[in-house]
């Protein structure tokens, strides 16, 4: 009976230990924060237009019927619970060690430049750059897993999961096929280590970024603020020069759009600048667009286990099989040929 009783109690720590993780608590902040600001923009609208504010129709306002009925919004509940709750405690872990690319880049460095001059520079600032400079990597990170994906037939198909959503709500963050989200830990690895080596080198020591439970203080920031309003029905765009260096809510809304001038459009997570240079950025229009939502074609079991979670699998193996097939043949070596004067 000990053993039993001993058992479901290490069980339930695990499972406390997950629930409760960071990672779970800063998805049910950030989600926390995303209501209240949605709610103030919509008291601030309702307010100028000289409208009445009621809880109803607030409450309508931020959960219409179409999006909480939907069965897409269904399936992104279940992703949420799956990769909040299980993937992040089980699975959510990079192949690439980032401490092995840290020291190898240090080590490269040291044989290329010799050992570095530590620049004579007050924690805080040191802790400031190098926190700077690894939101940027992950950004870049972002971008490029991101444009990956939407230019590989077989990232795609993995990818396709998340655009499969016909209706968008903050959940849809969450709707992302677990091979999906590995190969963008491994990618976030490769940029995060480069950039944590280099400024190693810089400041000839290992210097913290300032964090939060371990996470860049500059994204945990973006992400509380408005980044879960990027799957929304809340159109919030931001113009001009801020429409060219930040994600707005309209950005991403623009990004999931069924508008072939929207495609692969809009790449980035906090930050425009990426897609501002490399050519991949369209700023929304003030006055919300029209958009629909979800690839084509929409599969029937497009929100069900096995269309989210098997099907692309094997759609994704079609496509590298496809691409392997495609190749152009090896030449055959030319047959030797005999006679004088050779």
């Amino acid at each position: 009976m000990d053993t039993i009783l001993n058992g479901l109690r290490r069980n339930f720590d695990h499972l406390y230990d997950v629930l409760f993780s960071a990672g779970s608590q800063f998805s049910l902040t950030s989600l926390g924060c995303a209501l209240v600001i949605a709610a103030a923009v919509l008291i601030y609208r309702r307010r100028r237009k000289g409208r009445s504010i009621r809880v109803r129709v607030l409450v309508r306002a931020l959960f219409p019927r179409r999006i909480v009925r939907s069965p897409s919004t269904v399936a992104d509940a279940g992703y949420f619970l799956f990769n909040t709750f299980v993937y992040a405690g089980i699975f959510g872990m990079a192949a690439v060690s980032y401490q092995f690319l840290t020291n190898a880049v240090i080590g490269g460095m040291v044989f290329a430049f010799g050992q570095p001059t530590p620049p004579a520079l007050p924690e805080y600032a040191s802790r400031s750059i190098i926190t700077t400079m690894l939101f940027l990597a992950y950004e870049f990170g972002y971008w490029f897993d991101h444009y990956l994906k939407h230019r590989i037939p077989a990232l795609w198909e993995l990818h396709k999961v998340h655009h499969t959503a016909e209706v968008l709500s903050p959940l849809t963050t969450f709707r992302m096929h677990p091979l999906d989200t590995f190969i963008f830990g491994n990618i976030l690895a490769v940029t995060a280590a480069l950039t944590n080596g280099i400024a190693s080198y810089m400041f000839g020591d290992t210097t913290y970024q300032y964090a939060l439970s371990g996470n860049n203080i500059i994204l945990v920031a973006f992400i509380h603020i408005y980044v879960h309003l990027q799957h929304s029905h809340m159109w919030i765009a931001f113009r001009g020069v801020l429409g060219r260096i930040f994600i707005s809510p309209a950005h991403h809304q623009v990004h999931h759009s069924t508008n072939p001038i929207h495609f692969n459009k809009n790449l980035g997570s906090c930050l425009a600048i990426w897609d501002w240079l490399f050519g991949t950025l369209h700023v929304p229009s003030k006055q919300p667009e029209k958009l629909t939502f979800g690839v084509e074609p929409a599969y029937a079991d497009a929100h069900t286990i096995t269309g989210e979670f098997l099907s692309p699998m094997g759609r994704a193996f079609k496509a590298v099989a496809g691409t392997i097939s495609r190749r152009p043949p090896k030449l055959a070596a030319a047959p030797a040929v005999s006679g004088e004067g050779r």
